[in-house]
C-alpha cells in the first residue's frame, strides 16, 4: 500500500510565504509524475504545478513566479515553496502521485492541508 502525506499548510497574511511538503511511502517501485492540486471553496479541483521524474516542470498561469515546485525522487518527497501568496491561493492542497508498485501502475493521493491567505 502507498501513502501520500502532506504537511506545512497555515494561516498566512498576503504577501507572505508557506512551503508545502508531501512524503510517499509504501512498496514503490518508482515514481513518475507528482502534482499539486488545490480545490477552494464552491470551485472544482485544479492543477497547481507538476514535476516528472525528469524535473520538468509546469504551472498554473495563476501562480507562475510565485511558486517553486521541487522533489527529491531518492526521498520520495515532493515540496511546493509559495511566495508572495495572495487571498485567492486559499485552498485545500492535494499531493498528487502515479506510482509504480511493480508492474502496477496507479494514482494516490494524499489527504489534503488547509492554505489560509488572510489578513
Amino acid at each position: 500500500q502507498v501513502q501520500l502525506v502532506e504537511s506545512g499548510g497555515g494561516l498566512v497574511q498576503p504577501g507572505g510565504s508557506l512551503r508545502l511538503s508531501c512524503a510517499a511511502s509504501g512498496s514503490i517501485s518508482r515514481i513518475n509524475v507528482m502534482d499539486w492540486y488545490r480545490q477552494a471553496p464552491g470551485k472544482e479541483r485544479e492543477l497547481v504545478a507538476s514535476i516528472t521524474s525528469g524535473g520538468v516542470t509546469i504551472y498554473a498561469d495563476s501562480v507562475k513566479d510565485r511558486f517553486t515546485i521541487s522533489r527529491d525522487s531518492a526521498k520520495n518527497t515532493m515540496n511546493l515553496q509559495m511566495n508572495n501568496l495572495e487571498p485567492e491561493d486559499t485552498a485545500i492542497y492535494y499531493c498528487h502521485a502515479n506510482i509504480d508498485i511493480s508492474t502496477r501502475r496507479d494514482d494516490y493521493w494524499g489527504q489534503g492541508t488547509q492554505v489560509t491567505v488572510s489578513l
